[in-house]
């Protein structure tokens, strides 16, 4: 699912509308969602107390132990969102796994019509879940490899496999991590890394341990080399029995199959955060930089300024001329010349030399 919410927002939009609808609709819809979901809706005129939802999906695993179909235990799980509301119509509809009869005339005035068909809409996710809480409780004991159980490939997107592998003590998930991007890869290792520093605290003890790893795990020995070549690396996590124990096993299950989706949403959230951060860090010294020629324009201004009150103050021409060479001097010693001018010193004692100004009149010194 590409988001965290288990309800279809489209499927639930057209539910509400057949619901609050005060004429009888007349709709036949097709409906396809990530993950290669299709929904086809019905509802007629002629029968308004009464509308059909199709499902077709690609189920986890396509092996003996889910390739029949649905399963008793996940047409129990769909049962439970309401008995009197929920039908499953057998067979189903050509081309669709499950096929569902939805009476909204009976659903009961004492529980809220919209959290129902906000169940109905979280029907894919009810199967999904259903099918790896099955994996999870029932494995095939006698199915091992040396000792070991054999590893079950689950596919809920074509490009996003994961595996399941029963031991004796607990059950390993691992978790072949691919991305487009290089800065992806990089994000991803740090987060990954992450977590198994977090779960090693005292305060994530009860967490499933996490571990990342840069080559496959052994209990995938003997698989594809397709399915075994990643860019970053095999994600394991060790799920103990205390965590599919009562309400534990939804939320577990749950949250296996959106991992991929959360890492994901974890890396396009990093990297938002890190160009949001380079663009202030880039305004920032956008203005430094600006700001010395604002200094400098002021410094001009206001030089411009005394120059002009200076027109009106007469100096004697020698002050002036004196004020002038010590400038011009002043300039001179600034610049340092890396390579050595033979003769500029003496140009410089005979040329730039302070004239010397004698006055018109003359004292003699009385004895």
């Amino acid at each position: 699912m590409a988001c965290f919410e288990r309800a279809s927002p489209s499927l639930k939009k057209i539910l509400l509308k057949i619901y609050r609808a005060e004429k009888p609709l007349e709709i036949d819809h097709h409906l396809h969602e990530f993950g290669s979901v299709e929904y086809h809706i019905q509802s007629s005129v002629s029968d308004p107390h009464l509308a059909y939802l199709s499902i077709s999906m690609p189920l986890l695993s396509q092996g003996d132990l889910l390739s029949y179909g649905i399963s008793r235990y996940t047409a129990e799980m769909i049962k439970g969102i309401s008995s009197d509301v929920v039908e499953i119509v057998e067979p189903a509809k050509a081309g669709y796994q499950l096929t569902l009869g939805l009476h909204f005339a009976k659903i009961p005035r004492n529980k809220d019509p919209v959290k129902i068909i906000t169940d109905i809409s979280a029907v894919q996710a009810t199967i999904l879940s259903s099918q790896l809480k099955e994996m999870l409780q029932k494995v095939n004991y006698d199915d091992t490899y040396q000792g070991m159980h054999k590893p079950i490939k689950l596919v809920y997107h074509p490009r996003e496999p994961f595996y399941v592998i029963r031991q004796p003590q607990k059950i390993i998930t691992v978790f072949p991590m691919r991305f487009k991007e290089y800065s992806d890869v990089i994000i991803a290792t740090a987060f990954f890394q992450e977590l198994m520093d977090v779960g090693i605290s005292e305060k994530w003890a009860k967490a499933p341990p996490c571990c990342w790893s840069p080559i496959p795990p052994p209990e995938l020995r003997g698989e594809s080399f397709e399915d075994l070549s990643t860019n970053g690396g095999f994600v394991t996590f060790d799920i103990a029995p205390r965590h599919i124990k009562g309400k534990r096993l939804d939320k577990t299950a749950w949250n296996l199959l959106n991992f991929y989706a959360y890492v994901k949403y974890h890396v396009k959230c990093t990297k938002g955060f890190i160009q949001r951060r380079m663009r202030k860090r880039l305004d920032s010294l956008v203005e430094v930089l600006q700001k010395p020629n604002l200094e400098e324009d002021e410094h001009t201004k206001m030089v411009q300024g005394c120059r002009r009150s200076r027109k009106w103050v007469k100096l004697p021409k020698s002050k002036f001329l004196k004020r002038k060479c010590g400038e011009f001097i002043k300039k001179i010693k600034r610049i340092r010349f890396r390579l050595k001018i033979q003769g500029f010193l003496r140009f410089r004692q005979r040329w730039l030399k302070i004239p010397k100004f004698s006055s018109s009149m003359k004292y003699t010194k009385l004895n």
